[in-house]
């Protein structure tokens, strides 16, 4: 190797860039291309972060097994009768828990629809179920609702919360049919009572009914449409009353009448005024419509059944006619206290309630129809207010209970207004309408649907009374945003 060249004094000389400029014009470029490739391959922020927009969600097996959860839960409760604004607010909640924080619920009086929205960059997820049965089983419910708060507290996965609903859903009833029919007898029994009959119009009251719920089961069996099984519930009480007073069994100073009344208050108790009118107050106005139809339908069967069985009595020379009021004393009012305890225990019995609940119902019984008999009798209120302020306080309970979820409220609702039923005043209406004319009948009528509206929206109110209140983080923004205003955009 040639040595590298000296200076004249001794040191190194300089290199001399043999390079032309086109060789340098060349490295220079080659320098760049190799920088600015290093620095587009470099990992750095994204340039489109508007490409993610919505929540993020799981994949669609996860997105059905949580919508199907949330349908099968909202069937239930539902088909039990629960107001839809109790229904949408449960399976949102329940969605929210699995995951699912973007979710549309849409109830109408058979069908319930939900869609789970996952933003812009994959489609949305909808499904729908129609409720085709509707049933009154109050320890599937507490089951039910036992399920989705451990689901919500995380002590169950979503797998294990499906198998738990499974069984919920398709366990038998805690109790056997005939202990059923007994719970509807016992009302029945209790009402007349109430109304101001003896033992034996008790008894026949508990026969007559135990009677009819037998028979509407089998004629449920066989397909027959509910309002010809209103129509048999109505012709049954009152001809079969008839035929019984016909035979000499109910002694003198006996009001066989009230047998009837008692039937009628259990027949009406079937019917959702209470989740009808909670739907219209809450704004699902297409679902409320439809039961108002189905509230209508029902109670003109009955009508329809009440009356013809009027009509064959008066052919046959028997007429049942409307008894008299009961005068009020302390030992009455004492007594009505223990018998509203009874009458609201047996609706829960027949509802298929909890054991550990029915001692709530009673307790919810006698309170109700405690403030309504001393407003009624001891104060200058008339029998509708009276009616509405004991269903506030019953409402109030049941919300209040809600807060524990240690007793469904729904049996709080349900059975402390049971006794409150207007069955005595549309017996009267009916049989104004079938013996005294059209214009009297329709007024006693007319108090009868008030006295329901009067017993739903106390309730509806009572529940808002003592629901328990959300925190303000719990607070949405449409909830800030102004109220509609009538004239208003």
């Amino acid at each position: 190797m040639p040595a590298p060249p000296l200076a004249p004094d001794g040191s190194l000389a300089p290199v001399v860039d043999e390079l032309n400029p086109a060789e340098r014009l060349a490295n220079r470029l080659r320098a760049t291309l190799k920088r600015d490739a290093r620095r587009l391959l470099a990992a750095g922020p994204p340039t489109l972060p508007m490409l993610m927009v919505g929540p993020q969600v799981p994949d669609d097996s996860r997105v059905q097994e949580v919508l199907d959860l949330c349908m099968r839960v909202g069937e239930v409760q539902l088909s039990s009768g629960e107001s839809v604004a109790v229904v949408t607010d449960l399976m949102l909640r329940l969605a929210d828990a699995c995951g699912l924080p973007a979710v549309d619920v849409d109830i109408t009086f058979t069908s319930i629809t939900i869609c789970c929205h996952r933003g812009n960059a994959a489609a949305p997820v909808t499904s729908m179920r129609l409720v085709k049965y509707k049933t009154l089983d109050l320890t599937r419910l507490a089951n039910v609702d036992r399920v989705v708060e451990e689901l919500e507290s995380g002590r169950l996965s979503l797998r294990a919360a499906a198998v738990a609903l499974d069984d919920a859903i398709g366990s038998r009833h805690p109790y056997p049919r005939w202990a059923a029919t007994a719970g509807w007898g016992l009302l029945a029994g209790a009402i007349a009572v109430l109304l101001g009959g003896g033992p034996v119009t008790a008894i026949t009251a508990f026969l007559v009914t135990g009677a009819i719920d037998r028979i509407g089961r089998l004629l449920n069996r066989w397909g027959l449409p509910a309002f010809f099984q209103q129509v048999m519930g109505g012709l049954l009480a009152t001809t079969v009353t008839i035929g019984l007073f016909a035979a000499g069994l109910f002694p003198p100073g006996t009001r066989p009448s009230l047998v009837v009344a008692a039937s009628i208050t259990v027949l009406l108790s079937g019917l959702s005024v209470v989740g009808t009118v909670q739907d219209a107050i809450s704004g699902y106005y297409v679902t409320a419509a439809g039961r108002v139809a189905e509230v209508a339908l029902l109670s003109a069967g009955l009508l329809t059944g009440v009356v013809l069985g009027l009509k064959f009595g008066f052919a046959v020379g028997i007429a049942l006619d409307v008894a008299g009021s009961v005068s009020v004393s302390v030992g009455r009012f004492s007594l009505s206290l223990l018998l509203g305890a009874v009458a609201a225990a047996g609706y829960a019995l027949a509802g298929y309630a909890p054991l550990r609940s029915l001692a709530v119902a009673a307790g919810a019984g006698a309170l109700g129809w405690g403030v309504f008999s001393a407003l009624n009798e001891f104060t200058g209120f008339g029998p509708v207010a009276a009616t509405g302020v004991a269903a506030v306080v019953v409402g109030a309970g049941a919300g209040l209970l809600r807060r524990t979820a240690q007793v469904p409220s729904l049996v709080v609702t349900l059975a402390g207004i049971t006794p409150l039923l207007p069955g005595y005043t549309a017996y009267r209406g009916f049989y104004q309408l079938a013996v005294e004319g059209l214009s009297e009948g329709l007024v006693t009528v007319t108090l009868a649907l008030a006295t329901g509206l009067a017993l739903a929206a106390g309730v509806t109110f009572g529940e808002f009374l003592g629901r328990p209140r959300r925190r303000a983080a719990d607070v949405t923004a449409d909830d800030s945003e102004p109220a509609n205003i009538p004239g208003g955009q």
